[in-house]
């Protein structure tokens, strides 16, 4: 679950390509997950389960957030002149890096169906002191996931150091948000 490519997943990839603030947001990743699955592991997705509109509105809130990145993607995809990995351009300012960030790991209704809800079950399927282990190792995959992806993906500078690299990433990453979003809107 921790693996899959999704919004947050392919949110650290590209800064990990661009190699802009990659350790405050593999920092912001980890530490929410960690605290998501103690959530989970304490007992909160029972209590999410039973408050439908709550989840209703968070689905499509978090549908609409993937929706727009993806349309964002689609437009940086179509100017490749801008998407240089690193030459003439300023880079982001930390404040909006961290604050997409938490928008990916926040407002992504299938960050809590992974880690507080699912992660959560199992983890209460192990007893009293084995649930908290579990939720330790699943805070500890999580960790290695994102430094490994953050730190790994600045290894794929010299591929990306052409436009037409940049146009194929950010053409994925409109279809994965874009199909995420319609998909949790629909489902």
């Amino acid at each position: 679950m921790i693996v899959a490519i999704g919004a947050q997943n392919a949110f650290v990839l590209r800064q990990g390509i661009r190699r802009e603030y990659v350790v405050p947001v593999v920092a912001v990743c980890a530490l929410s997950d960690a605290v998501l699955i103690t959530a989970g592991v304490a007992g909160l997705g029972a209590a999410l389960e039973s408050r439908p509109t709550a989840l209703s509105a968070a689905k499509y809130a978090g549908a609409a957030f993937l929706v727009a990145y993806g349309v964002f993607a689609v437009r940086r995809a179509l100017r490749p002149q801008a998407m240089n990995a690193a030459e003439g351009r300023a880079p982001a300012r930390l404040g909006a890096v961290l604050l997409a960030c938490l928008g990916f790991t926040y407002l992504n209704p299938h960050v809590y169906l992974d880690t507080v809800v699912l992660l959560g079950v199992l983890a209460n399927q192990q007893g009293s002191p084995g649930r908290w282990l579990y939720g330790a190792g699943a805070a500890t995959a999580s960790l290695v996931w994102f430094v490994a992806l953050g730190l790994f993906a600045g290894r794929l500078g010299p591929l990306f150091a052409r436009p037409r690299s940049w146009q194929v990433l950010d053409g994925g990453i409109a279809a994965v948000m874009i199909g995420l979003g319609a998909w949790m809107a629909l489902g």
